[in-house]
């Protein structure tokens, strides 16, 4: 029994027991588990209680006659059974152990399988909005979105990387009216920021990039070019970041693109047109009760703006439109809310869009904690921790054996392996730098051999931590992160 199909073989053995010692239960499905216990053995069935009631017999009788059905299998080493009724299988060592083999055989093609049939789907990931840097939060999207899109390659598909930019909004309107009042402030202009503004120190570094750009408006009277330059600006920052991450896509979609093509007002007209919208204090509301939601949903406002969930759809209809019948969304759990309306917009539409459409996949948001309390990650409050920061730390850390800034400060616990050592002198065998450590004074030479220039700021990476107490930190620097 070779490891990649242990579990199908042992399924079908099982199966085959079930129908000797039972051949009036007819066709049974078998599940397997990992038992919880690694002691319990490698995988366990609940296939006894099940068929306990059809057989008329007490679970635990009903598994003793399914392990005295089981063939002799050179892949079990040991079968008993638990509690009531469950049966737990040990795989023997070469069983278990056949994957070594069948992994060198086949390389680089082991694990993928032509499933997919060479089909096109979507993988819609990260979709930040560009008023600030990516946080961790996007970190952990981007990770566990480029894993599904790269699990679907290797199983055949023919995979589309997406990234939507909700470059629509009132949050773009505050983006651009948070840099037009950095810019005047620094002029010596008394500008207030404004309601719910974006107070993160970056605001202040587009507001310079953009008066030495644009001379003619030194003075930031142009809002729509602060904010056409404030979003081109992020957007570039956002994939530079995701480069040094590793995580690429295949094509960008913007949310103003749907309004200046006429995409939202056509989807509107669209739901009208099926009969499943209707007027009521000025607002026009979608029907959303007719497909099973607690309560129907405004569409458009009374004066006049759609609510974010009408983008949504339109955006969503496009995608079927470009051939793509198969899409997933990688969203954080906070939307959960829009998988429900978006769903019965397409719905609604009646345009053969089949149930269901498209495919979520929710993930916890990342709690950030400094100092034993959590922090609130917040680009409007400047309050966060950056992807940036992430990957220059990991960097930091997997060169050089341990980040001693990074460890001391409590970022995350690096490896702190000690400097190899000469068996006379237990002295590290590298020759030390003369250079002197920024971080502390208390360092002694021969540990001072090991420091780097992140952007501004000066690192001691020495691993050495003993001695060395840093006192410059990368930004964003917290005491603990659990992701």
């Amino acid at each position: 029994m070779s490891a990649p199909d242990s579990k199908t073989r042992l399924a079908g053995l099982i199966r085959d027991a079930v129908q000797k010692a039972f051949p009036e239960a007819g066709d049974v499905a078998v599940e397997l588990d990992r038992p919880k216990n690694a002691a319990h053995g490698d995988f366990a069935t609940n296939v006894a209680l099940q068929l306990a009631k059809k057989a008329g017999k007490k679970p635990r009788d009903v598994a003793e006659a399914i392990v005295a059905a089981l063939p002799r299998d050179a892949g079990i080493s040991k079968t008993d059974i638990a509690g009531p009724g469950f049966i737990n299988f040990t795989l023997s060592a070469g069983s278990r152990f056949a994957v070594v083999a069948d992994i060198h055989r086949q390389g680089a093609a082991f694990g993928r399988t032509p499933s997919g049939g060479d089909r096109k789907i979507m993988v819609e990931f990260v979709s930040a909005n560009p008023t600030g840097p990516l946080h961790v939060g996007h970190g952990r999207q981007a990770a566990l979105g480029d894993c599904i899109a790269a699990l679907l390659e290797s199983q055949g598909w023919r995979v589309t990387r997406e990234f939507y930019y909700n470059d629509a909004g009132n949050q773009i309107a505050t983006l651009a009216l948070s840099v037009q009042a950095r810019i005047k402030q620094a002029r010596g202009e008394a500008a207030e920021m404004p309601k719910d503004g974006y107070l993160g120190d970056y605001i202040r570094e587009i507001a310079r990039e953009y008066v030495a750009e644009h001379f003619g408006d030194a003075a930031g009277n142009n809002l729509e070019q602060i904010q056409r330059f404030s979003v081109d600006y992020l957007r570039k920052e956002q994939d530079i970041d995701l480069h040094a991450f590793g995580v690429k896509f295949d094509s960008y979609f913007l949310e103003s693109s749907l309004y200046t093509d006429g995409k939202v007002d056509e989807t509107v007209e669209a739901l009208k047109k099926a009969g499943h919208t209707y007027e009521f204090e000025g607002a026009l509301w979608l029907k959303t009760t007719d497909f099973g939601d607690d309560k129907d949903r405004v569409m458009r406002k009374s004066d006049g703006t759609y609510t974010y969930f009408v983008p949504d759809i339109a955006y969503h209809l496009d995608k079927f439109r470009r051939g793509f019948a198969h899409v997933v969304n990688v969203q954080g759990a906070d939307h959960h809310s829009t998988v429900t309306r978006v769903r019965i917009g397409l719905q609604a539409l009646d345009m053969g869009i089949p149930k269901g459409y498209p495919d979520y996949v929710l993930h916890q948001i990342v709690t950030v904690m400094k100092g034993g309390e959590e922090v609130k990650i917040s680009k409007r409050a400047g309050s966060y921790v950056t992807v940036r920061d992430l990957t220059r730390c990991i960097t930091c850390s997997t060169r050089t054996r341990g980040c001693a800034a990074c460890c001391a400060s409590g970022v995350a616990t690096w490896p702190r392996s000690p400097a190899p050592t000469s068996p006379r002198s237990r002295r590290p065998t590298r020759r030390p730098s003369r250079r002197r450590c920024p971080n502390s004074p208390r360092c002694s030479p021969a540990r001072r051999r090991n420091s780097r220039r992140i952007s501004s700021r000066i690192i001691c990476t020495t691993t050495w931590r003993r001695a060395c107490t840093p006192t410059t930190m990368p930004s964003g620097s917290w005491s603990r992160m659990n992701a």
